[in-house]
C-alpha cells in the first residue's frame, strides 16, 4: 500500500515515442462533452498506455530533470495579459505518462503541443528537437494572489490524479486527489490518472479559472470540471461525474471520493526527542462535521504499522485534513514553513447519502514521503454504465480556517508532569493534556460548570479527568489520564466538554497506539 503514484500502471516500453491522439475537436467543450469521453472509455476495457521516452530523456538523473524549465515568458495567456497565466512540466525519471493539454475558446478547443523552444534544458546537453510531440507531465496556473507585480503559483495537476492549491501566504503543503481506489481493503492501490485537460481561456478582469480533466484506470473512469477561485482561501469547485468499469475489470473494494493526502512526522501528541523542531507536519488533525451535527477532531500520528480509521454517517456536511497549529514557533524550520501550510477542507454541495470517512494513517521515516490519506467512501457503488455524480467545494484555508461553532481543540499533548506514582504505574498509563478554545468557551468564568466528558473503548480505563480555565491562555484545559489494559491493542477515546448539560466543543477522538 503506498500513497504515491509510484504505484500507478508501469509504462511498457515500445520503440518509438507515441502520443496517444488527442480527443476530437468539438464546438463547445464543457462537462457533458467530457462525461461523453469517459462514458466512453469505461465500456471499453482499459488499455494501458504504450509510450516510451527518447534515450536522450530516459537516462537523465533526478538533478538533470530538475533542471528542465519551462520558459516563464512563453506562458499561455502572458502576451495577451490576461489574469491568469498556465506553464507546463516536462516528462522524466518519475513523471512518465504525458498527458494531452488543450485550450478552449470560444472558437472551440485546440491541442497544446510540446515544443523545444518552450522550455530552458539548463546544463543538459540533448537535441530536443528530435523528440516529436512529447506531450507534458502536468500544468499549473498563475495569478496575481499575493501582489499585483508578479503572477505567483496558484495551483498545480501534476502525476496521477494529484492536484494542490495556494491561498494567499500559503506554501504547499498536501494534496487532493481526483479519485483514489483501494488504497485499503484491495488487492493492491490503484491511481487512475488525468490523461487529457482542457484549459478555459480566461476573460480579461476574471477572477476564476475553469479546467476540465479526462481521468482514466483499470477499474475507473471519470469526467472533472474544476472551477478555481483564488483569493485568502482559494477555493475549488470540483464537479465529478465517475463510472465504474464491468465485472471483468475486477471488483472495487474502496471508491475513495474528494481524497486528501498528506503528511505527518511527529507532534505534541507524539514528540521526538532527537529533532531540534518541535513539529513536523503538514497537517495535524482529522476534522469530520457528521451529518448527524456532531463536529469530530482526530489527531494524526505516524504509527509503527497501518492504522485505518472511519467515522460513518449520512450526508456528510465536511471533512478535511487541517493545519490549525499556525505558530512559527511550534515548528521552527526556516525552510519548511510548516505554519504556512494550507487546510483542505471538503463541503459537499448536495446529499452524498450513506458512507463514511475513512483515514489511513501509514509509518514514515521523515518528511519526505507523504503518510496520511483521508477520503469519502459512498456505501454503494454505481451501476457500470451510470456516473456517480459528486459535488463539492475544497477550501485551501490559512490562518482563516473551517471550525466548529461551539468550541475546539487548540493542542493535544501526551506526558505527565511531576507525580508521585511508580514506574511500574505509569509503564501501564498514558495522560494527555488538551487545550480548548472558541465562543462557548469565551464568556464563562473560571468558576463556570464546564465539565470534561471522557469515554474509553474496552481496552482503556479512565482513571481520571479533569477541566479548568488556564488563566495564562484564557483557553480551558483537559487532563485525560487512561490505565492501558493491554499493551497490544488500541485504544480509541472520545472526549468532549459540557456547560450545563449541554456538549460545547467538538468531540475529541484520539486513538492511543499499540506498544
Amino acid at each position: 500500500m503506498g500513497l504515491g503514484a509510484a504505484g500507478a500502471q508501469p509504462v511498457r516500453a515500445s520503440s518509438t515515442s507515441s502520443l496517444p491522439p488527442a480527443s476530437p475537436a468539438a464546438p463547445q467543450v464543457d462537462l457533458d462533452y467530457v462525461t461523453q469521453l469517459a462514458r466512453q472509455r469505461a465500456a471499453q476495457p482499459y488499455a494501458a498506455m504504450n509510450v516510451r521516452l527518447p534515450p536522450e530523456l530516459e537516462s537523465m538523473n533526478y538533478d538533470q530533470v530538475r533542471d528542465i524549465r519551462w520558459r516563464p515568458q512563453q506562458a499561455l495567456w502572458r502576451t495577451e495579459q490576461l489574469p491568469f497565466e498556465a506553464m507546463f512540466f516536462h516528462l522524466g525519471l518519475y513523471q512518465r505518462e504525458p498527458v494531452l493539454i488543450n485550450e478552449v475558446t470560444p472558437q472551440g478547443s485546440r491541442h497544446i503541443p510540446y515544443r523545444a523552444a518552450d522550455f530552458d534544458y539548463g546544463k543538459n546537453k540533448v537535441s530536443p528537437q528530435t523528440w516529436g510531440d512529447l506531450g507534458f507531465a502536468g500544468f499549473r496556473l498563475h495569478y496575481s494572489l499575493n501582489t499585483t507585480a508578479y503572477k505567483d503559483e496558484l495551483v498545480v495537476f501534476q502525476g496521477a490524479s494529484y492536484f494542490r492549491a495556494l491561498g494567499a501566504g500559503q506554501q504547499y503543503g498536501l494534496s487532493a486527489r481526483g479519485l483514489a481506489i483501494d488504497t485499503v481493503g484491495g488487492a493492491g492501490e490503484e491511481f487512475p490518472r488525468f490523461t487529457e485537460f482542457w484549459l478555459v481561456r480566461p476573460q480579461p478582469g476574471e477572477k476564476q479559472a475553469t479546467v476540465y480533466a479526462l481521468m482514466d484506470s483499470p477499474r475507473a473512469t471519470g469526467a472533472y470540471r474544476f472551477d478555481i477561485q483564488p483569493g485568502p482561501q482559494t477555493v475549488t469547485q470540483v464537479r465529478a461525474r465517475i463510472f465504474v468499469r464491468g465485472a471483468a475489470a475486477g471488483p472495487i473494494k474502496t471508491l475513495g471520493i474528494a481524497p486528501l493526502t498528506s503528511m505527518f512526522l511527529f507532534g505534541e501528541n507524539q514528540p521526538r526527542k532527537d529533532d531540534f523542531r518541535p513539529e513536523v507536519h503538514d497537517s495535524d488533525g482529522l476534522m469530520v462535521a457528521t451529518g448527524e451535527g456532531e463536529w469530530l477532531w482526530r489527531p494524526l500520528q505516524n504509527p509503527r504499522q497501518p492504522l485505518v480509521t472511519s467515522f460513518a454517517t449520512t450526508n456528510p456536511k465536511g471533512f478535511g485534513l487541517m493545519q490549525r497549529d499556525r505558530q512559527w514557533s511550534s515548528y521552527e524550520d526556516v525552510e519548511a514553513r510548516y505554519e504556512r501550510r494550507p487546510s483542505a477542507w471538503v463541503r459537499p454541495l448536495h446529499d452524498w447519502g450513506p458512507g463514511r470517512v475513512e483515514l489511513v494513517q501509514l509509518p514514515t521515516p521523515d518528511e519526505t514521503h507523504d503518510n496520511i490519506v483521508a477520503y469519502w467512501v459512498p456505501r454503494q457503488l454505481p451501476a457500470a454504465g451510470t456516473p456517480l455524480e459528486v459535488n463539492y467545494e475544497l477550501l485551501w484555508q490559512g490562518d482563516e480556517q473551517q471550525r466548529p461553532p461551539g468550541a475546539w481543540a487548540t493542542q493535544s499533548r501526551r506526558g505527565v508532569g511531576y507525580t508521585q506514582q511508580s514506574a511500574e504505574a505509569l509503564r501501564k498509563q498514558v495522560q494527555y493534556v488538551v487545550d480548548f478554545t472558541g465562543p462557548a468557551l469565551a464568556p464563562l468564568d473560571a468558576q463556570a460548570p464546564v465539565k470534561a466528558v471522557v469515554t474509553s473503548d474496552g481496552n482503556g480505563r479512565v482513571l481520571e479527568s479533569g477541566v479548568y480555565r488556564n488563566p495564562a491562555t484564557g483557553q480551558w484545559r483537559m487532563t485525560v489520564r487512561i490505565e492501558r489494559l493491554s499493551k497490544d491493542r488500541p485504544i480509541e477515546l472520545r472526549a468532549f466538554l459540557q456547560h450545563l448539560q449541554h456538549a460545547v466543543s467538538e468531540t475529541w477522538t484520539h486513538v492511543i497506539l499499540p506498544e
